[in-house]
């Protein structure tokens, strides 16, 4: 069982990024560069969507058969991603694909939390957060290699083997252990409102460096849409009385502190992740490689775990927030003289920190709710977790590009402005 719900999360998150270092390849063969973009908007969109009503889709046709049924609908979207020949077809089929893989991962840790002894949840967590930390680390090679050395079909080729055995497995394990249903009305209101807030601000997200940010007219819009999107979407949820996402589970105090925690965590998680390999391979001359060197996460995941069910948890917190703390200030004095080898004897604690901070605090949100809560627990915590990844990807670029800039001499600035002029 174990095997199978990892094996899921793996190719769930291992796609948030593999399409990305493919883009250009895509746009090439397909469309323009700047509409190929909307290939990791509109994923990012219909996934931050469906991840948070996860509960709601789980209370009404059962937690495995959910599982079962979006991880299928995942690897055929994926088969109809790579035989795309056009890009209407391929932004449909990657609009779905990121659509049914939604409701996976807050599910993939309900149905492993819930078939754990209690006593051993961190354990639990600890192997689904592994997979869940190599998989954005993965991706850009993978996905690189794939396009370099095969086609770009085969970025989404990939997961028809892996999804089928996930969900084949899943279902032959656990079909018996099947969770109670309950028709319950659908949210429409809510829905509709989660989904202007969330497509107006990952919109803003994506284009706000190439638009000047609040320089731009079509940026102050999308913020002003999603604030007020977000705004009624929160007082409708909260008074609604079978809503869509359940805001009220933010009133149990360790859920609320464990969603403010990822929310700032993983955003200094994610953007040096962004940051550094643009600086290696653009300024150093480095391989894609260099991100093997965040998979000590992946072997500190389980025992982390192992520790969350005996250690006090807000202990392994914030120790892993302090590595991050400390190898950040550390990697910030790198210059273009840096060698191999202090890059890599700093990329070490970092993978320790992911997991020191990552694993309890999974634990953490969801270990004082009834099992048939955590599917919803878990949506609201990795909506949250989509979120930051979005916040710390064009944080950590906009101040890579506005670095890059002021670092150029008076000269290189005035010929970047008469080059501008000219076009």
């Amino acid at each position: 069982m174990t095997i199978a719900l990892a094996l899921a999360v793996f190719m769930n998150v291992l796609d948030v990024s593999i399409a990305n270092v493919s883009i250009p390849t895509i746009s090439g063969d397909l469309v323009s560069s700047d509409e190929g973009t909307w290939i990791i908007t509109s994923f990012s969109v219909a996934n931050a969507v469906a991840v948070p009503i996860s509960g709601w889709l789980a209370r009404q046709v059962g937690e495995v058969r959910l599982f079962v049924a979006s991880t299928l609908l995942f690897t055929l979207f994926s088969v109809l991603c790579g035989l795309s020949t056009t890009f209407p077809l391929l932004l449909v089929s990657r609009v779905l694909q990121r659509a049914t893989a939604g409701p996976m991962i807050p599910l993939s840790q309900s149905l492993l939390l819930s078939n754990y002894p209690e006593d051993q949840r961190g354990l639990a967590n600890g192997i689904w957060g592994m997979t869940a930390v190599v998989g954005p680390i993965a991706g850009p090679i993978l996905g690189g290699w794939i396009t370099d050395n095969i086609n770009w079909s085969w970025i989404f080729f990939i997961n028809l083997p892996v999804g089928v055995a996930a969900a084949f497995l899943t279902w032959f394990i656990l079909h018996r252990r099947e969770t109670k249903t309950a028709a319950l009305p659908l949210d429409i209101v809510g829905l509709t409102l989660l989904l202007i807030g969330v497509a107006a601000l990952q919109i803003m997200l994506d284009k706000g460096n190439d638009e000047e940010w609040f320089q731009s007219p079509f940026i102050v819009g999308n913020f002003l849409i999603a604030f007020i999107g977000f705004s009624f979407f929160v007082a409708w949820e909260l008074t609604e009385q079978r809503p869509i996402v359940d805001l009220r589970l933010l009133g149990q105090r360790n859920f609320a502190v464990a969603c403010i925690v990822i929310f700032f965590g993983y955003m200094s998680y994610f953007a040096p992740v962004v940051v550094l390999p643009l600086w290696l391979q653009n300024q150093q001359s480095y391989t894609p490689t260099w991100a093997g060197l965040g998979l000590l996460g992946v072997i500190f995941s389980p025992l982390i775990g192992r520790l969350a069910d005996k250690l006090d948890l807000r202990w392994i917190v914030t120790t892993g927030l302090a590595i991050f703390a400390g190898t950040s200030l550390l990697g910030a004095f790198n210059n273009t003289g840096v060698n191999f080898n202090r890059l890599f004897l700093q990329r070490i604690p970092w993978g320790i920190g992911t997991a020191c901070f990552f694993i309890p605090l999974i634990t953490l949100a969801t270990a004082n709710f009834p099992s048939e809560k955590i599917a919803s627990a878990s949506g609201l915590f990795n909506f949250l977790r989509q979120l930051s990844l979005s916040f710390g990807t064009n944080l950590g670029t906009t101040i890579w590009d506005h670095v890059g800039v002021l670092s150029r001499s008076p000269a290189q600035r005035r010929g970047d402005d008469l080059q501008s002029c000219h076009e």
